[in-house]
């Protein structure tokens, strides 16, 4: 993050624990109760869990902290928004059913077929009791192949040791799609089911030829696998991609930049959007303060100030990509900005 000072990852690692313990209890300063709001991201080192920490910094004002006209954060009096990492998106959304957590970051697909009970969560139990906040930011699919894997094109994926993420995230799910578009499954691959950083650390000791992630760029583990692993991003074209995108119109295209990533040049691939949601059973009054402390003008700063993707975080792009219903407190507030009919 731009400002403050640099927090060590056992440290950021540490943070969500020490906030909860300090939400269980009333702050003396303000002599109000602290409501907690519990975020489920991703990995420490990934895109969700940086820009949930400045989400969480937005949205929430303990009792005690510096008041808004005073020049400190926007957020919702009394609310303490802290952050968890974990497995990714469906483990999101397993944690908000289970009443483990009060919101998460979850892709688009995986949201609309949780609440559907298509594709990937065919056979479960409809996920009917999500809501939307807003949109985040669009994720990239990254594959990153080892150079010397002989990997020129995705079916050359058939019979090399592949990593498509770990169980409980959205990366596995996006990953047997795109087998599948083109011609392969898990069958014809060695997969290995483990999350960016451990794939790195196989990649960098030969032990795997390619892993797929999804998140929004730049994302360190393929930074690392660049650097240190001597490996490369593998363009996602073709018809093969572009039935993926007429066949789920949460999938577009994408376009990773020159020079995102050392020595890459322009990466073609397909973009999701990453979500904010919630569970329905919360409050409309709080769904509503929280969605306007977020897009607040202070808020907009400690974004923009922060992660590139949080940058993308704004009001006018909120509904994009949103694949499943509003809460009715977010509904409220964009009715209210002229944001919908």
């Amino acid at each position: 993050m731009a400002s403050g000072p640099r927090l060590s990852r056992r440290r950021l690692l540490a943070l969500p624990l020490l906030l909860a313990a300090a939400g269980t209890r009333s702050w003396p300063a303000a002599g109000q109760q602290t409501r907690l709001f519990r975020i489920g991201t991703g990995a420490v080192t990934g895109t969700y869990y940086p820009v949930g920490l400045l989400v969480a910094a937005a949205i929430g004002q303990p009792p005690g902290a510096r008041a808004c006209e005073r020049g400190g954060n926007c957020g919702v009096p009394g609310l303490l928004a802290v952050v968890q990492s974990s497995n990714g998106s469906v483990a999101n959304i397993e944690a908000m059913l289970a009443g483990e957590l009060e919101g998460g970051f979850v892709q688009a697909d995986v949201a609309f077929w949780a609440f559907h009970r298509e594709g990937p969560f065919a056979g479960r139990q409809p996920a009917r009791e999500l809501r939307a906040i807003c949109r985040l930011f669009l994720e990239s699919l990254h594959l990153v192949v080892r150079r010397e894997s002989g990997i020129q094109a995705v079916r050359d994926l058939r019979r090399h040791r592949v990593a498509v993420g770990e169980r409980g995230s959205g990366t596995l799910v996006d990953a047997r799609l795109v087998l599948a578009a083109y011609g392969l499954s898990e069958r014809d691959i060695e997969p290995f089911f483990v999350g960016a950083d451990d794939a790195v650390q196989r990649m960098s000791r030969a032990e795997i030829d390619a892993f797929f992630l999804v998140a929004g760029y730049p994302a360190s583990p393929v930074n690392e696998a660049i650097r240190g692993a001597d490996a490369r991003l593998l363009p996602l074209r073709g018809r093969e991609a572009a039935a993926l995108i007429r066949r789920w119109p949460f999938f577009t295209y994408d376009l990773i930049p020159f020079a995102t990533y050392p020595g890459q040049p322009a990466i073609e691939t397909i973009g999701v959007s990453a979500l904010f949601l919630v569970h329905e059973r919360l409050e409309s009054d709080l769904v509503y303060a929280i969605t306007s402390a977020l897009f607040h003008p202070v808020s907009r700063q400690l974004l923009r100030g922060g992660h590139p993707r949080a940058r993308d975080i704004s009001a006018e792009d909120a509904l994009d990509g949103v694949s499943i219903p509003l809460h009715p407190g977010a509904e409220r507030w964009y009715h209210e900005q002229g944001l919908l009919p």
